[in-house]
């Protein structure tokens, strides 16, 4: 079909990855942390809401509670 050379299939490699807290590398039993430390101090920045996405919304707008009904509109 084509006169060009075949090429091996491509495999996945997996690249040492580093601790995302610390910068460490990764700990087996908590990848992707170093330890079990470093798990626990992420799990509580995803508890009290560290990580948030930027938005455009202002609060309370689309969000339970608000007053508004399930269709958008006044109850």
């Amino acid at each position: 079909m084509t006169d060009r050379p075949a090429t091996p299939p491509l495999r996945a490699v997996r690249m040492a990855a580093n601790c995302p807290i610390c910068g460490k590398p990764d700990a087996t039993g908590y990848r992707p942390f170093c330890s079990k430390r470093c798990a626990d101090i992420d799990l509580g920045r995803w508890l009290k809401e560290g990580y948030r996405v930027p938005t455009d919304e202002g609060p309370g707008e689309d969000e339970p509670g608000s007053g508004r009904g399930p269709t958008g509109q006044g109850s």
